[in-house]
Formats: structure tokens, C-alpha cells, sequence
């Protein structure tokens, strides 16, 4: 009780929770971009309770392993050599969730492409399954569980400042996995650039597995000029549609 009254005392520890907080939010992003584009898969009345669901698994998945931050410490001390590179588990799995990230987004890519071909995807229009979507996103959430508590040990050495920002994060994912889902659905362009996202973040995490660090904030600056360029293109479809409506 007195160690977590010194913390709600010292101002170095709010700003570690804030900036924490920050972090998590940001890599909680790719997650649910991932979470929405699997569950609009599934039939409507399916789609929320699977996104509940999803969430919920990333919250429990990460207060477990922050429960066992030692061993998750443990997971980036070298295990085995690759061609010269030493790789930990942490590398491993970072490496085994890129390739996934990059094979189902290159699915979904070609599926969107070529609709009448969808037989080779694992959750094609036509055959989602709710156990299917939350067996794709429980994968998902492990390999970003793994990299948001690795952050998360390297920014803070207290792990109730870890708890509250981690709860934090999901909470907001949480509230915005709805609107978001919604706003992809309507809009089917935004899927192929939240696709494109994932392949460049699978392409990132395969990189950092190899030791090949590339700074996040290329990435996400990146992605934000992206979806910047989109939305202007939006305003403009939507001002072009409203002419034709006028002179119809």
C-alpha cells in the first residue's frame, strides 16, 4: 500500500503512466484494425460480441503475462544463432506473427481483388466462422501482448503503472472497435489501406525478429500520410457525389 502511495505521489511516475498510456494506445491501433477487418467477416449480430470477445482475450492475455513480466524479460535473452543473428523467443514469435500478418493480409488483398476466388482464404466472405475469427485474432493478440508488455517493461520498472496503462489501452480499444469496424465497412477503400497496413507492419515485426530495428516513427508517420491522402480522396468522392445529386 505505501509503495503504491509513493507512485500516486511522484510526478515521475504520472508521466511515465501518461506516456505509457500513449504507447499502448498506438500499438493497440494495429490490433484492432486487424480485429475489425476479421470480424466484419462475420454475419452482423455475430460482429460485436466477437469484438468483445477479441478485446477482452488481449486484456486478460496481457495482465497474465504482466504477472509474469520476469519470464517475459527472460523471452529476449538469445536462444539459439540464424545465419549470424541470435534470436530470442521474443525474435521468434515477432518473426512467426509478421509472416502471419503478411500471409493473411496478402489473402485478403487478392481476395478483395478477385472476389469469385476466396477458396484458399481462410476467412473468406463466405465461410467465416466465429470460432475461426477468434482463433485468427487469440494469434494476433499474443504476438502484440508480447510486444506492448516488452515496451511496456523498458519504459517503467513498476508493474502497477504497467497494470493501469495496459487496462487503459484496452478500455479505449474497447470503446472504439464499433465505430471503427462501422467506419471500414462503409467505406470499402479504407479496407485495401488498412490492409496495406498490415502488410507493413507484418514486414516491421519480421525486420525487428532479424534485429533489424526500424523506428515507429517512420512507420506511423507513414501510415498517417496514408490515411491522410485517403481522406481527401473521400471529401472529394463525396463532393462529386453531391454535384451529380445537385445536377441529377
Amino acid at each position: 500500500m505505501e509503495s503504491i502511495l509513493a507512485l500516486v505521489q511522484d510526478p515521475a511516475a504520472w508521466v511515465a503512466l501518461a506516456t505509457l498510456v500513449v504507447m499502448e494506445v498506438v500499438l493497440g491501433i494495429d490490433n484492432l484494425i486487424f480485429i475489425s477487418i476479421l470480424t466484419n467477416k462475420l454475419p452482423e449480430h455475430q460482429r460485436e460480441r466477437a469484438r468483445k470477445i477479441g478485446i477482452g482475450l488481449a486484456l486478460i492475455m496481457r495482465l497474465g503475462l504482466l504477472a509474469t513480466v520476469a519470464w517475459i524479460v527472460r523471452l529476449t535473452e538469445p536462444v539459439f544463432t540464424v545465419l549470424g543473428n541470435e534470436l530470442s523467443w521474443k525474435d521468434l514469435i515477432l518473426i512467426a506473427g509478421g509472416l502471419f500478418l503478411v500471409w493473411k493480409a496478402t489473402k485478403e488483398i487478392h481476395h478483395h481483388v478477385d472476389p469469385t476466388d476466396h477458396e484458399d482464404t481462410l476467412v473468406g466472405a463466405a465461410v467465416a466462422t466465429f470460432g475461426g475469427v477468434i482463433v485468427q485474432i487469440l494469434v494476433l493478440d499474443l504476438v502484440f501482448s508480447i510486444d506492448s508488455i516488452i515496451t511496456a517493461v523498458g519504459m517503467t520498472p513498476h508493474v502497477q503503472i504497467m497494470i493501469v496503462a495496459v487496462v487503459s489501452a484496452v478500455l479505449v480499444m474497447l470503446l472504439a472497435a464499433n465505430p471503427l469496424a462501422r467506419f471500414i465497412e462503409r467505406n470499402p477503400t479504407i479496407v485495401m489501406l488498412a490492409l496495406s497496413f498490415l502488410l507493413l507492419i507484418g514486414t516491421t515485426l519480421i525486420a525487428e525478429g532479424f534485429g533489424v530495428h526500424v523506428p515507429k516513427g517512420y512507420i506511423y508517420a507513414a501510415m498517417a500520410f496514408s490515411a491522410l491522402v485517403e481522406a481527401l480522396n473521400m471529401v472529394a468522392r463525396n463532393a462529386r457525389l453531391r454535384a451529380k445529386a445537385r445536377n441529377g
